[in-house]
């Protein structure tokens, strides 16, 4: 299962799953696919009445929050945003990336109503933009892509937070508390799975501390959907209450299902849209507002971020360890693939329109396909720059002159 835990693997099944989705929900038998994802699935059990649409993006998508949590866990306790210094630039360049895009948006859709979808071109994808990183990108450093993967994650975080504040209805506080007492319960018999802790197990088999946090993750969710509070967000609780180490491993495990199921059937669901049989006029702001501020906005708002903060934490005597301009640059136009969670934050942003809410996935597929056809050039180029200046360092190493 080695391949599918590359980047560059999930990123593909990840773009064939899209435009699978796309093009299947405009073939003959496109209107009974879309009717069959939107049939709700009622189980009859706990109150539970979800399409398997949603059975998708609230339930399975939990898993991929929850992978999410974990890596942003660890790079805050022992990665690259474990201090205020390693942080400050990914953390500036993260907020260029949201704040630009959101003011795009809203200027291009002012006075029609259609505000509340602001959020939707603020997302990053990581595993996109690290997939066409390692695609495109051979010879780019190392520090490149670390910085690329911190702002990912703040941007995610970033990501939550609004899904957490902004599309939360009618909260049932009992609801939370239970979902808190679920999730501290999780957080403190993952302690168990420690090194530390062996000696509570001994040679005992660790199947039944599994078992009860299996148990305990879906109660999580299940309080967390019935308190209003949108159910991807249990994920996001569940991993950074986890002990680091056994999350760290649990990530491993989850990872290869996560990017050749969960994320594929994610983007092929949310692609079933039928592409509106309307001329370009009669599309709506939000279409042309999250188009352009997908792959603009965000190219303007972390390139200015991030050489603003490169100034501002500029080493003394020209360290070659820090950003250049052009690999700001690059790293911005990466940050304009916002697939999976920017086509969920349409979903819930326009949830009461569905006609907007299927221009809203069009225009999040065309901006991501524009920012990725984009990152595609620049990271090669920018990767042929690095190879050259390698070759010119180390002659020796270079094929022509072996």
């Amino acid at each position: 299962m080695t391949f599918i835990r590359s980047e560059r693997y999930a990123a593909g099944f990840l773009l064939i799953a899209g435009v699978l989705g796309l093009v299947m929900a405009n073939l003959s038998f496109g209107p009974a696919l879309i009717e069959a994802a939107d049939t709700h699935l009622n189980t009859g059990l706990f109150g539970l009445d979800l399409s398997a649409k949603h059975w998708i993006s609230d339930g399975l998508l939990a898993v991929f929050f929850f992978l999410i949590a974990i890596e942003l866990k660890r790079e805050l306790v022992i990665g690259d945003l474990n201090s205020f210094g390693k942080a400050a630039l990914p953390a500036l360049a993260a907020l260029g990336g949201v704040v630009v895009p959101a003011g795009i948006y809203l200027l291009i859709t002012r006075g029609s109503g259609l505000a509340a979808g602001w959020p939707v071109p603020t997302a990053t994808d990581i595993a996109f933009a690290l997939g066409v990183l390692a695609v495109f990108g051979r010879g780019i450093p190392t520090r490149v892509r670390v910085f690329l993967l911190a702002l990912a994650v703040l941007d995610d975080l970033v990501a939550i937070l609004i899904i957490a504040f902004f599309f939360t209805q009618d909260p049932q506080l009992q609801y939370i508390g239970f979902a808190a007492m679920a999730a501290t319960l999780f957080g403190l018999t993952s302690r168990l799975l420690k090194p530390r802790a062996a000696w509570v197990l001994g040679r005992k088999p660790t199947w039944p501390i599994v078992l009860i946090l299996t148990v305990l993750g879906v109660a999580t969710w299940y309080f967390t959907y019935l308190s209003g509070v949108h159910a991807t967000i249990a994920g996001v609780i569940l991993g950074l209450v986890m002990a680091r180490v056994p999350g760290g491993r649990t990530r491993h495990v989850l990872e290869p299902y996560s990017n050749a199921v969960i994320l594929p059937l994610f983007a092929f669901s949310a692609a079933l849209v039928a592409i509106p049989q309307v001329g370009l006029a009669e599309l709506s702001p939000a279409f042309w507002g999250i188009l352009v501020a997908l792959p603009v906005g965000k190219l303007i708002g972390i390139t200015l971020a991030g050489a603003l903060g490169s100034l501002i934490s500029r080493r003394p005597s020209g360290s070659k360890a820090g950003l250049k301009l052009a690999d700001i640059v690059m790293v911005a136009c990466l940050g304009g693939i916002g697939f999976t969670v920017s086509l969920l934050m349409g979903a819930l942003a326009f949830a009461g329109n569905i006609e907007v809410v299927d221009e809203a996935t069009l225009a999040v597929l065309l901006g991501s396909g524009v920012a990725i056809l984009a990152s595609a050039v620049v990271v090669s180029v920018r990767a042929r720059q690095y190879r050259r200046a390698a070759e010119t360092l180390h002659p020796a190493a270079s094929p022509s002159t072996r």
